[in-house]
């Protein structure tokens, strides 16, 4: 038995993880959708039940509101994840399962396409998720929500391979920042062991996604550090990129991955910020935490969510006034 096998969990995650199976087992035709603007963690998770529904003798439909990031294009199932704001879908479902969402919200305009019946299992590792399925499989102390579907699988006894091993040390490495933060607990590490011994190329996949950039990245890179910013007390930093640096670097939304973490990563700051215009004027912004700060709960009060330490959400108003706001809410949550 390896040491990732060995873990043990609660009763009541093991029941759990039952329910997730016997929901899976008692389906046909599955949904499959994570959050909007789908990162690491979600593409990955999305492939992963991807897989598990085929070795299941289930059918499944991939999609997001978003596009695969060019980045993840490597992993092999991705090209199948339909991309809904691009590729509408006549079908409704009344069998859903999202991940990685933290509530109903994050699901986006995909919810259009759920049966008035439809029964919904939700996995996920956000603290702020509020259980919103008809089954749920939470565990807040999972690093990725790849994590819990590597559960569900040695749970359901099902033999790995090397695609969805792949996938599920791709959603470990970027949920962990390289097995960098916090999150990486010895549970992780073991896991990831269990994936490299699946023959995944654990170096290149770091080397891809954590060391190399495009040259739009770089010129994006600029023009942000150029404007990064600090409070007076040195303990919240802030960069912004307007639309039209997008435009003018030939930059796309993969390029602004790990932005924030410039701002993070000062010596003496607590809390960094990123914000970043779209197309409409509304600011989108992405808060990392040294852990001084709960950013999840000041991102919900703002109508989005996340972890203490990595959050987002989106304002409908200009730069100028989100940055006011938001870094206000931070100062606040500093002198808790």
């Amino acid at each position: 038995m390896t040491a990732a096998k060995a873990a043990v969990f609660s009763a009541a995650y093991q029941e759990q993880l039952q329910a997730a199976l016997d929901f899976i087992r008692d389906g046909n035709r599955f949904l499959v959708v994570s959050h909007v603007q789908p990162d690491g963690d979600a593409i990955s998770s999305t492939i992963v039940v991807g897989w598990l529904l085929r070795q299941l003798g289930k059918q499944a439909v991939l999609i997001n509101e978003g596009a695969v990031p060019i980045r993840l294009h490597f992993l092999e199932s991705s090209a199948s994840i339909i991309n809904y704001s691009k590729q509408p879908l006549e079908e409704t479902f009344d069998r859903i399962i999202a991940i990685d969402c933290a509530d109903f919200r994050r699901i986006g305009r995909i919810s259009e396409r759920f049966a008035e019946s439809a029964q919904l299992l939700n996995i996920d590792h956000h603290p702020t998720n509020d259980a919103f399925g008809t089954a749920n499989l939470i565990r807040i102390d999972a690093a990725a929500t790849v994590e819990i579907l590597y559960d569900l699988i040695e749970h359901g006894a099902i033999s790995l391979d090397r695609e969805v091993a792949t996938a599920i040390y791709t959603g470990l490495l970027t949920d962990t920042g390289g097995f960098r933060y916090s999150n990486t607990t010895p549970r992780v590490m073991q896991v990831a062991s269990r994936m490299l011994a699946e023959e995944v190329e654990g170096h290149w996949i770091a080397n891809h996604l954590l060391e190399q950039m495009t040259k739009p990245q770089l010129l994006l890179l600029q023009r942000g550090l150029n404007r990064l910013t600090f409070s007076d007390d040195n303990r919240i930093a802030w960069l912004y990129v307007a639309f039209s640096d997008m435009s003018e670097t030939g930059a796309v939304g993969d390029d602004l991955e790990g932005l924030v973490n410039y701002a993070v990563n000062v010596e003496g700051v607590d809390v960094g910020i990123l914000f970043k215009e779209t197309e409409n004027g509304d600011v989108k912004v992405s808060m990392r935490s040294s852990g001084k700060a709960d950013v999840a709960a000041i991102a919900q009060s703002f109508g989005g969510g996340g972890h203490v330490r990595a959050a987002g959400f989106r304002l409908e108003q200009g730069m100028q006034e989100a940055i006011g706001k938001v870094v206000q809410a931070a100062s606040e949550a500093l002198t808790l």
